[in-house]
């Protein structure tokens, strides 16, 4: 027989009135939180939501400041170090700490192969300069600026991510990508989610008629293979035509494209809300069906909107990196990610310059993020789950 496992219990005296003050104290923490704080609890349990939360949350103050944060400007050459691969950063040179610094890079090309190869020269450290004053710029093309988060140094490199074919700086062409490719995901959504107010609320609040042929319309959108259907939107778009109207005509094809959707979830939300007490009292009081569909009723299902709203930024942004990849969406001066990809169109790009294709890793963070996002809203949005205390 083995021995009998030990056990230890508290000699302490119990304390009824500690316990029932720390359950009250709970109870009316609970009791008064209102609904925001109660959905940030809840969200607050989904790591990977807050996770990405904060990821999305960097990802736009980069794009906000792409300006001060990219070391070079947009279209800043570099004809001495074309197809440069990217330089690895260092901190000790020669047993002595020096702190984040790059080597310069010496490039030939091979008359054989036509490839360009480059190799550290280990004698002469680069340190990185931060906050620091480098290439002028237009903050937003509205205020003259040169201080930068990072700079070469003089007379020197920092290509952390490598060059294109033109020895424009990899990284800096990212950082400008992000603001419009992050962008015209929440531009896009706001207008179908505009779309998918007013008409899936009026089909869901109004039924009949007019419900019978919205969803006839919204049928026959969802019914439509989206990526030929954006070829051709996007194709009428004339290449001549002003960056700025480019882009906000593949914003607004994009959005007619994805309202039916959230349409049809705001549909059945409405037709379940309008049976209730509250709507029946609103609108013997003589409120308007206007009134009725924004102050009582959207408002009851705002965090599902939000939720639906946020799963539908991913696709919104894989659209325009398709349509810009295959050149029917943005095109230059304007850069997006979908842009930068083009570049890695021929198997020359893959075979030898593999850094031509880091524009889809920060498509692919950013998408999962967007997702991890999304499920962690309509997590937290479910009035059934578990409160956080």
């Amino acid at each position: 027989m083995s021995a009998p496992l030990e056990h230890w219990v508290s000699t302490a005296p119990f304390d009824p009135e500690r316990t029932t003050s720390l359950h009250s104290k709970l109870s009316a923490e609970l009791l008064a939180a209102s609904q925001a704080r109660l959905f940030w609890w809840r969200l607050k349990r989904h790591r990977m939501a807050v996770l990405s939360l904060v990821v999305l949350g960097l990802a736009y103050l980069v794009a906000a400041f792409a300006e001060f944060v990219a070391p070079y400007g947009l279209s800043t050459r570099d004809t001495q170090h074309i197809f440069m691969p990217p330089q690895r950063l260092h901190l000790v040179h020669d047993g002595a700490f020096v702190g984040p610094f790059v080597y310069p890079m010496e490039g030939t090309l091979d008359l054989d192969t036509l490839e360009r190869q480059y190799a550290e020269v280990r004698t002469e450290p680069q340190p990185i300069r931060f906050l620091c004053r480098g290439e002028p710029y237009r903050f937003w093309g509205m205020v003259e600026a040169d201080l930068h988060l990072v700079c070469p140094q003089p007379g020197g490199t920092l290509f952390l991510l490598g060059t294109d074919r033109l020895g424009r700086d990899m990284l800096s062409r990212l950082i400008y990508g992000a603001r419009i490719s992050l962008t015209i995901g929440l531009v896009g959504v706001g207008l179908s989610l505009v779309l998918a107010l007013v008409f899936g609320g009026l089909a869901g609040y109004l039924g009949g008629r007019t419900d019978y042929w919205v969803q006839r319309v919204t049928e026959v959108l969802r019914s439509l293979p989206q990526l030929p259907l954006w070829l051709a939107l996007a194709a009428v778009l004339p290449a001549t035509l002003d960056p700025l109207f480019v882009y906000f005509g593949i914003t607004l094809i994009l959005a007619l494209l994805d309202w039916p959707s959230l349409a049809r979830a705001v549909r059945s939300k409405l037709f379940s809300l309008r049976e209730e007490d509250f709507t029946a009292a609103a609108e013997m009081m003589g409120a308007r069906p206007s009134r009725i569909i924004t102050r009582h009723l959207l408002p009851n299902f705002a965090s599902h909107i939000i939720a639906s709203v946020t799963l539908s930024i991913p696709a919104m942004i894989l659209a325009e990196t398709a349509l810009s990849f295959l050149g029917l969406g943005l095109r230059p001066p304007i850069t997006s990610w979908g842009v930068l990809l083009t570049e890695a169109q021929n198997i020359e790009a893959v075979a030898l310059y593999p850094w031509l294709l880091l524009p889809m890793v920060p498509v692919v963070v950013s998408v999962l993020a967007f997702s991890f996002l999304g499920d962690g809203l309509r997590d937290a949005a479910d009035p059934f789950a578990a409160t956080a205390g």
